[in-house]
């Protein structure tokens, strides 16, 4: 979450947070607010200068999103990120980044432009599918997808909403037939955020400061970011009017029908 200071006086003020031992004084005793939105992670926003984010979660979880982060910032797409620390004794990860100026999309002042900000979404996403690959510390995307839905079929750990909200209702089995005949249709070549939602996508009064939360990403297939783009117009606008614009102002000649369904299913069990 990125914010103006109404966001941030919107937060909780959190006392005595456990920060860790080699964060510097100036940002240890700063006024902190509680900027968490999973249970897998605290993320604690440090209001000094401009801000600082703090995230913590256990150990190993945090390195996928500190590597593509920087992999990212190297390029002009994310936050700096100031240091990454694993650290052993206590069990954790630690992630320090700056703050990114501006204000995630789900801001009144992007909502209430619906069609400018889904032109934008896609204008900005066409942009990053153009990003040359190399060097991507994720270069292999599409195995570990494809793994998670595995997992997620054999241990029972579902939502039929990805798919049936998009492509009507069906039953697991069908949805999972999805799976099976269409995987090989997936690509493993194109830069992407991996989690391309409003609230990941930073503006600066329109203009693009960065992405965040980039632990999903990695080079793959560009209707991952597709799918959750077109999820979260209609999940945080409550309509599908903005699909078709959208998908014409991303390129619509750069989608394959037969693959979206099938993002829908791995989403399904991922």
């Amino acid at each position: 979450m990125e914010m103006t200071h109404e966001r941030i006086m919107s937060l909780t003020l959190v006392d005595n947070v456990e920060v860790p031992h080699w964060l510097d004084d100036s940002l240890a005793h700063a006024p902190m607010f509680d900027s968490s939105s999973s249970p897998e992670a605290r993320v604690t926003f440090i209001d000094r200068e401009d801000g600082f984010f703090l995230k913590r979660a256990g150990l190993g979880a945090l390195q996928r999103e500190a590597e593509l982060t920087r992999f990212f910032h190297e390029r002009g797409l994310a936050a700096e990120t100031l240091r990454y620390d694993q650290d052993s004794q206590s069990g954790c990860d630690w992630l320090l980044t700056k703050r990114l100026p501006g204000e995630d999309c789900t801001a009144s002042q992007y909502m209430e432009q619906p069609e400018r900000l889904a032109d934008l979404m896609a204008e900005r996403l066409a942009a990053l599918h153009t990003m040359p690959t190399d060097g991507c510390p994720v270069p292999d995307h599409t195995t570990r997808y494809l793994e998670r839905a595995d997992e997620g079929w054999r241990i029972g750990c579902i939502d039929p909403s990805f798919f049936t909200d998009m492509f009507g209702p069906t039953s697991l089995d069908e949805i999972h037939r999805v799976i099976m005949e269409r995987k090989h249709l997936l690509h493993t070549n194109t830069l992407l955020h991996g989690d391309y939602c409003l609230p990941n996508i930073i503006l600066d009064d329109w203009r693009f400061s960065g992405f965040v939360d980039l632990d999903s990403g990695g080079v793959g297939d560009r209707h991952v970011d597709v799918f959750w783009a077109l999820w979260t117009l209609r999940f945080n606008l409550h309509t599908d009017r903005y699909d078709n614009r959208f998908l014409d102002a991303y390129g619509r000649e750069q989608i394959d029908p037969d693959i979206l369904p099938l993002i829908a299913a791995i989403e399904v069990f991922g």
